[in-house]
């Protein structure tokens, strides 16, 4: 039944950031819904700062495409809770250096795990508290491809540096990630 919940909550969000964005007024219009059975809240209102990451000096948001490159996404009910902030940026710099400067900022949270995959990403599963056996700890699922992930946390709360090579304009890609999911119990 969460998972149901999880996949509700994604359509609702991916239906309602584009709505935000269509009119000629800025894009930082939010969507809240403040109800008995819980609370929603979709933006395109996303940053380095709402992430708890310092941005890339230099860096600036990613707006190649008529889609959102920023999402903030809060789902809070009384069984369970999501919130997933994504900001995506470019930036002239190499992808080393930024991977670098990252890692050292990624370390407050934990230990850092270095993962590469095909595309940026990272699994977000939300899991029964009772459920105490089950491992939370982050893992890297393909470990090839271009793209380098760090991680720090655990798959309840993390955050996540995904930095893809340069493109043919020489600019380096990246998306800063924050996911934090709850049970019934906890906080977000």
């Amino acid at each position: 039944m969460v998972h149901r919940f999880v996949i509700s909550f994604v359509l609702l969000a991916g239906l309602s950031l584009p709505m935000l964005g269509q009119d000629s007024e800025p894009r930082d219009k939010n969507l809240d819904i403040k109800s008995p059975i819980g609370n929603l809240h979709v933006g395109a209102d996303a940053d380095a700062k709402k992430i708890g990451l310092p941005l890339y000096p230099g860096a600036r948001l990613k707006t190649d495409d008529n889609n959102s490159d920023q999402a903030n996404l809060s789902l809070l009910t009384e069984s369970f809770g999501m919130k997933l902030v994504v900001a995506n940026y470019v930036s002239n710099a190499s992808p080393d250096k930024i991977l670098d400067f990252y890692r050292g900022k990624l370390k407050r949270y934990g230990k850092v795990l270095e993962c590469r995959s095909d595309k940026h990403g990272g699994d977000v599963d939300v899991h029964n508290d009772k459920d105490s056996n089950h491992d939370k700890a982050l893992k890297c699922d393909d470990n090839s491809g271009p793209v380098t992930e760090l991680k720090v946390g655990t798959e309840d709360d993390q955050h996540i540096v995904s930095v893809e090579p340069n493109g043919t304009n020489g600019e380096t890609k990246f998306a800063l990630v924050y996911v934090r999911t709850r049970g019934k119990s906890g906080d977000i």
